[in-house]
């Protein structure tokens, strides 16, 4: 499919712009026909498939998968409760994805099938835990666990967000706070008592140094992040060893690394085990949470314990031969395997670690307070004693 960007108008004569995929013209003004308007113009963008999610959210998601599974359970054809779908959703892109997927249906595909046409909005996973429902006829089951996937991601997604959010304000305040003193406050202090002609401790002469440095070379103290981060996303784009290394790395960071492997296990868990109870084989599930993982080391750690588990390995030996998971995923899932319930293992391994990692949030966030306070109070301190001490001595100095 090819991505459009057209123009077309309503029965009332109101203008519609808009994007939307189709194989080629004529079907793109089928596809708007469909949809009460008339195409006035087009241009062709760049292949449908690697548009991204453009404006879908996850929430839009969630209400479309809630409609469709009321319906199938209330006995409408999936074809039927699309259309219905087709014609109630606010949000114009999913509705013209929508309307792509009854005619990819009507064209002889199922729905997993359909849904695959459009990898940027339908996850491979959710289309995977589709096709397992097609196939076993529990089609209304599968479309509960994925909207508890959803909504279980979008609460996920916010949580590392304020994760990695509130140290990134943080540091920026600092770094403000930092500058402001530095180029204003400090220079004004110190050209008094560099007036003065005396011998300066070394405190204050470190504070000159200092602040001249800040008032030469700001602009590097700005750019040096920016060109670093930039060069760690652009190296790890194109190199592959270095995007894993990267990727280690940051689980092994102070602090932040133990939560953000947490909140990675957590995914992979909750992932694995709906898929394994919709029926899916062990080995998919573990490719599937590769994709879910979002972490390459991560990522490859699952990949070798796959490669074990095809050899005739066991589950919880082969996880705990990467050295990458906690001790207790492992228990847990000798657990599971030996006991023949490895769907509740993981299920408590998920809800284990969720809850940690929301009390490790909570506490990080609780202990950023008083550090941003402790480091701007000893900076202030420093600050005190290089200009102040000089004045006291100079006044001690002065006989009346």
């Amino acid at each position: 499919m090819e991505l459009f960007r057209y123009k077309a108008i309503d029965e009332r004569g109101r203008i519609h712009r808009g994007r939307t995929d189709a194989m080629n013209a004529a079907d793109l003004e089928t596809r708007l026909s469909r949809l009460g308007l008339d195409l006035i113009d087009f241009r062709e963008l760049k292949a449908g498939r690697q548009h991204g999610r453009a404006g879908i959210r996850r929430e839009d998601l969630i209400t479309f998968c809630f409609h469709l599974e009321q319906l199938i359970r209330a006995g409408v054809p999936i074809l039927e409760g699309l259309a219905d779908l087709r014609d109630s959703i606010g949000n114009r892109r999913l509705r013209e994805i929508t309307a792509a997927l009854i005619e990819s249906i009507e064209g002889g595909k199922n729905l997993s099938g359909a849904m695959a046409d459009f990898p940027a909005v339908f996850e491979p996973v959710l289309v995977s835990l589709i096709r397992a429902g097609e196939q076993s006829g529990r089609l209304t089951e599968v479309l509960g666990k994925v909207i508890e996937t959803l909504k279980w991601q979008d609460e996920q997604a916010a949580l590392t967000k304020r994760l990695l959010l509130y140290p990134a304000v943080v540091c920026v305040v600092l770094a403000l706070t930092l500058l402001f003193m530095m180029l204003y406050v400090v220079p004004q202090l110190l050209t008094f008592l560099t007036s003065m002609g005396q011998q300066l401790p070394l405190q204050t002469r470190m504070l000159i140094a200092f602040s001249r440095f800040f008032s030469s070379y700001w602009y590097v103290v700005l750019l040096v992040p920016i060109v670093v981060v930039g060069g760690a996303w652009s190296a790890a784009r194109s190199n592959p060893a270095f995007a894993h290394r990267l990727d280690a790395w940051k689980l092994g960071l102070p602090l932040l690394g133990p939560i953000l492997k947490k909140i990675i296990v957590t995914r992979v868990c909750n992932v694995f085990a709906i898929m394994y109870t919709s029926g899916i084989t062990v080995l998919e599930c573990i490719r599937s949470g590769e994709d879910v993982a979002g972490n390459r080391a991560i990522g490859r750690a699952l990949r070798d314990a796959g490669r074990m588990i095809q050899d005739g390995g066991g589950i919880s030996a082969s996880f705990a031969a990467t050295g990458l998971f906690p001790p207790l995923v492992v228990r847990m899932l000798r657990v599971g395997e030996n006991s023949g319930a490895l769907e509740e293992a993981l299920n408590n391994v998920s809800y284990f670690f969720n809850r940690d990692v929301q009390e490790s949030v909570t506490r990080l966030q609780t202990m950023l307070m008083p550090a941003v306070i402790l480091l701007l109070g000893v900076f202030m301190i420093w600050i005190v004693t290089s200009v102040f001490g000089p004045l006291y001595d100079l006044f001690t100095q002065i006989k009346i």
